[in-house]
């Protein structure tokens, strides 16, 4: 395969080809910037004959919507038939970097913030093109000339965009566009149902799983029982007699039995007889006695202003309380899976990745070749939530590592045991908080120290995101809330912990525990200063409108103030995270067995412009739905180095029937728009262990949250 170069692109004979860079923003905008390409694009758009008009993602489909928000960019600007617009996954390309990472990759809830003007003006130059090209065919003025639909009208007269894409094709991009004004918009901030639902709910949809090439075998590895572990030796004679096993191999990570088809490779692996040395004997009881215990030692420095501890002493009121989460495993409903073709052109992968450009370097390193000779389809992702986006490469490079053994097509599947028993995890963590209040009910003092492992350190973001010894993703909503603000005594520290479990990003990151931690200490506060929870946040946000104005909103929605039905109460929580604000009020009730039930939530959306507002509640709504999963079920622990669960029978995910209700509003907000994929799960733990509170006064300060 020839590198993808611009040329390549601007060479489609009939079919007019937009090229565009993306701005860089957001907090990786502050980090060291990535190369630029110099002239070539990382994105596309093009418009054939048949009038269809095709948007070429960088970015990765995973259920998040972009397929859909993206192209509403574009669509947009151009005045395009909405009913023709097309996407398609792009190849891996550096053309395709990502701006803020500097890689083609999706994730931290940045895609359509990221692309959001220059999507715009990729629009605005086609729709520019194709009007000059009109006036040239009908020779008079492109200011004469409107476009509406797909069309470019001149009086009675009009031209499909389809019909003008060759002749604007050979024309020159404008230096600069002028876009529309939103008050403009027929697309952008409507309601729209996404793209990508027909040919998903028909069936139709490709997803990395169902890939099938000629001369394809499958593939299962057998992986050490304990992380950090190795093969000592194997015997394969019992595999290989199993009808379908063609070849046991051992790979970096294991051993591989190879079969014709998934079931010949699942009873040969079970066949297999593996001895294993090494090891990391992981115990998740002790870990988190040993976190605990280092949580009341300071950890290095996050922040600090004043002398919280001379601030704790003068307090009328103390509260202390430690949090404590588990280990979390990502559990996507597509397994893992790599397709992996090598051959004397090169290699191909057929990949769910969140990461392209990671995957097609790492293979190329593996197999030989430059990477330009690896190429990288991208299906759409049954489910990624960080998974996907290994900086390890792992899943990707194991695949690699089989068909280059084998010698031939290979498919390599993780069953569901595989990935929950031998996946990356969200980090397991404690928190130590000591508070003081005076005696008007205003903090004064805030102490807070932070256990856990780094997501980055070892790993190729560990320069962006490791700061003096410190892993932003482990503290993140913790040193900027804007509860502490105010606070003229705080300090916040963090122990780093290693073992060798393997952690990786998880829906929402390091907000996952810091907002349990920081609504549930602030929940305590309040009822420590006798205070209304609503009222007492509202004291500390006075100062934070759009936090506030959020927090508000939720409240009103539950009727906040109005008792509940009986047995049942309501607990508040807000939080920020990727650029964007989510203020959360649950319902909940316990029942017979002391089982909480949620019933509803109402949750209050501040993310800036809302591209697509159905995408927005769509998005709120599964990430309180995963939230809820590791509120309520979900842990992973480990003994004797061994992880204990393997599929959803123990790993216990939410289950239909205890799906709340869940009312979103979208609050109107002039903000610099933020993320919308991650920010709605951080919220709903604390939210439901302060219902708990209120109606039980139990305080659950250990997710999953269960009663005694």
């Amino acid at each position: 395969m020839s590198p993808l170069t611009r040329r390549n692109f601007l060479t489609s004979a009939g079919a007019l080809v937009i090229a565009f860079h993306v701005p860089r923003r957001g907090r990786a905008a502050q980090m060291a910037p990535p190369p630029k390409p110099k002239t070539d694009p990382n994105a596309f758009v093009r418009i054939a004959p048949d009038d269809t008009v095709t948007v070429l993602l960088a970015h990765s489909e995973m259920g998040q919507g972009v397929w859909t928000g993206l192209a509403m960019l574009i669509a947009d600007e151009m005045d395009a038939d909405w009913s023709k617009i097309r996407v398609e996954h792009a190849p891996a390309a550096p053309v395709y970097a990502h701006p803020l990472f500097g890689m083609q990759a999706t994730g931290g809830s940045t895609s359509t913030r990221a692309e959001f003007q220059r999507y715009r003006e990729v629009g605005a130059m086609a729709r520019d093109m194709l009007v000059r090209a009109a006036a040239a065919k009908w020779k008079t003025s492109a200011s004469k000339l409107r476009t509406e639909n797909g069309f470019v009208i001149n009086g009675s007269q009009k031209l499909s965009y389809g019909a003008l894409a060759a002749a604007a094709h050979k024309l020159r991009p404008p230096k600069t566009v002028a876009l529309k004004d939103p008050k403009d918009w027929k697309i952008v901030g409507k309601p729209t149902r996404r793209l990508d639902t027909p040919e998903k709910i028909t069936g139709q949809a490709k997803f990395g799983i169902d890939t099938q090439i000629p001369g394809l075998r499958t593939a299962l590895v057998a992986r050490p029982p304990s992380f950090g572990g190795r093969v000592k030796s194997f015997d394969a004679s019992k595999a290989k007699a199993v009808p379908g096993v063609e070849q046991v191999v051992q790979v970096p990570s294991g051993v591989a039995v190879v079969a014709t088809t998934f079931w010949s490779a699942k009873q040969g692996r079970d066949a297999l007889d593996v001895e294993w040395e090494g090891g990391d004997p992981v115990d998740s009881e002790k870990m988190k006695a040993d976190f605990l215990a280092l949580a009341k030692t300071p950890g290095a420095p996050v922040a600090k202003e004043g002398d919280a501890d001379a601030a704790l002493a003068k307090a009328t009121t103390r509260v202390t309380a430690e949090y404590d989460v588990p280990y979390l495993a990502h559990a996507t409903m597509e397994p893992l899976n790599c397709t992996v073709r090598i051959d004397r052109k090169g290699c191909e992968l057929w990949v769910g990745t969140q990461f392209q450009t990671l995957e097609q370097g790492t293979a190329a390193a593996i197999v030989g070749l430059p990477p330009g000779k690896v190429k990288v389809h991208t299906p759409f992702l049954g489910g990624g939530f960080g998974r996907r986006g290994s900086p390890r490469s792992d899943f990707v490079s194991e695949a690699v590592a089989v068909a280059k053994a084998a010698k031939a097509p290979v498919k390599t599947v993780w069953t569901r045991e595989d990935d929950i028993k031998g996946g990356y995890y969200r980090p397991a963590f404690v928190h130590r908080v000591e508070a003081g209040l005076d005696a008007k009910g205003v903090v004064t003092a805030w102490k807070h120290t932070i256990v856990g492992q780094s997501i980055a350190q070892g790993t190729l973001f560990e320069k962006m995101i490791v700061k003096d010894g410190i892993d932003m993703t482990s503290v993140e909503g913790v040193p900027d809330s804007p509860y502490l603000e105010a606070v003229a005594a705080r300090s916040v520290t963090l122990h780093t912990p290693k073992n060798a479990v393997p952690v990786h990003f998880w829906r929402s990151v390091g907000n996952t525990h810091t907002a349990f931690a920081m609504e549930s200490a602030i929940d305590e506060l309040a009822w420590a200063a006798g205070r209304d929870p609503l009222e007492f946040r509202s004291m500390l946000l006075a100062a934070k409108p759009r936090h506030l104005r959020a927090l508000q909103k939720a409240a009103a929605m539950a009727g906040w103030g109005r008792p509940p039905p009986a047995g049942h109460a309501r607990g508040l929580a807000v939080h920020e995270s990727f650029g964007t604000i989510v203020a959360e009020c649950a319902e909940v009730s316990v029942d017979s067995d002391r089982n909480i039930r949620v019933h509803d939530v109402w949750a209050a959306v501040d993310c800036g412009l809302a591209v697509n507002p159905l995408g927005v509640e769509a998005q709120i709504q599964g990430a309180i739905a995963y939230g809820l999963s590791a509120a309520l079920h979900s842990a992973v622990t480990l003994k004797d180095g061994e992880v204990e669960q393997g599929n959803f029978h123990d790993y216990v995910v939410l289950r239909m029937p205890e799906m709340p209700h869940v009312e979103v509003a979208i609050l109107e907000s002039d903000a610099r728009m933020g993320g919308i994929g991650e920010p709605g799960t951080p919220p709903i733990a604390p939210a439901v262990a302060n219902a708990v509170y209120a109606l039980t006064k139990q305080r659950l300060r250990s997710l999953p949250l269960k009663l005694a």
